[in-house]
């Protein structure tokens, strides 16, 4: 219940950082630290596929923040 939990509230912040980040550079970084968090939520729960691809959308998004 604990991991469910967890997973719910990171999936929940990266999607709300995802809808903040036309405001600034910060929201971009953010939502990047909330798809590791939704990636270490894949992993924990057995759903590496899931881990796998948060992971690539954190770099994605660093990237992003990094040459902004």
């Amino acid at each position: 219940m604990a991991i469910t939990i967890y997973g719910v509230l990171a999936v929940t912040f990266m999607m709300v950082m995802y809808a903040l980040e036309r405001r600034g550079r910060v929201f971009i970084a953010l939502f990047a630290l909330g798809c590791v968090l939704s990636s270490v939520y894949g992993f924990l729960s057995g759903a590496w596929p899931f881990g796998v691809v948060e992971l690539i959308w954190a770099g994605i998004a660093y990237r992003r923040f990094a040459t902004t």
